[in-house]
């Protein structure tokens, strides 16, 4: 199945800037002071918004050493895989590399059927990296992994990923409005089941630009096209989840939502409901948005 009615999300303790992923995230900004406080209260309004959905929420408390300020994003360095294996993954910033934590795993091996965990991690002693489902936009359906490659995206450790998962990758450059690499491709691009939101204007390679059309159209998905000026307020980051009702709905903070045009939004509403929850703190000093705090668990319940 292409959506998950289980996240996991980890509770910060720590929310912070961090100079190490600021170095290639040109989201982030260091505004100074102590942003715990707002980031903790920006995270409880999402993890209740999507419980008061019926969306499974699984939220581990992080801990306070070693410190991990980017812990309230795991989608990077961890993924489910519906045949019962966790992944773990190469983190580019090396304080980030300090997130996979054995607490997490084993609230997860408590709660879930685990049968295997692929460790991908041994590759930054290489400087090679693949950031989870940063890295890859994944359409589970037709086993395809877009990838944005970057700093943090390495193709040899995608090509890794993909054959052992048994994914087929599709791989482009894409760079911001100043042409910066951008850092994730879930920044800039969103697959759902029967849709896909992307800022193809990112995309400058007219070939490769193509490409990935000719993939999203063979795959039968409506593409909701967004602009620069759109993909940096987060309208990429986005994340289509299924409740336990059956409900399909797309998660997104409030200013991706209000970046979003009438006509965005009517498209988007014919094939889910939109729910939001205003996530500032966490976008501008972490430089990430709501997909990133959500890692999708396609696992069975022991």
């Amino acid at each position: 199945m292409q959506n998950s009615s289980q996240l996991l999300m980890i509770q910060p303790v720590q929310f912070g800037y961090n100079a190490e992923t600021a170095v290639n995230n040109t989201f982030q900004k260091n505004t100074g002071g102590n942003l715990q406080l707002k980031a903790l209260q920006e995270f409880t309004d999402l993890v209740l918004l999507l419980r008061t959905n019926k969306v499974d929420v699984t939220v581990v408390e992080d801990s306070y050493t070693p410190s991990t300020p980017d812990s309230i994003f795991p989608n990077n360095w961890i993924s489910f895989q519906d045949e019962g294996r966790i992944f773990l993954y190469p983190m580019f910033a090396v304080n980030r590399r300090h997130e996979r934590k054995d607490t997490v795993l084993e609230t997860i091996q408590n709660k879930f059927l685990v049968k295997e965990i692929v460790d991908l991690s041994g590759s930054e002693t290489g400087g090679l990296f693949l950031e989870g489902t940063g890295s890859m936009v994944f359409d589970r359906e037709n086993k395809i992994a877009y990838a944005c490659l970057s700093p943090r995206t390495d193709e040899k450790i995608l090509n890794e990923f993909c054959s052992i998962a048994g994914y087929n990758p599709v791989t482009f450059r894409a760079t911001d409005h100043t042409g910066i690499e951008i850092y994730h491709t879930n920044v800039m691009m969103c697959v759902a089941d029967d849709y896909a939101v992307i800022c193809l204007e990112s995309i400058t390679n007219e070939k490769e630009r193509k490409n990935v059309l000719a993939s999203l159209e063979k795959t039968n998905k409506e593409i909701v096209d967004i602009s620069l000026q759109q993909l940096n307020h987060f309208a990429g980051n986005m994340l289509q989840v299924i409740n336990a009702d059956g409900e399909k709905l797309l998660v997104m903070s409030t200013q991706a939502y209000q970046s979003l045009t009438h006509a965005q939004i009517i498209t988007l509403e014919k094939h889910n409901r939109i729910i939001h929850s205003s996530l500032n703190t966490i976008e501008t000093a972490g430089g990430g948005s709501a997909r990133c705090m959500m890692a999708e668990v396609f696992l069975l319940k022991k």
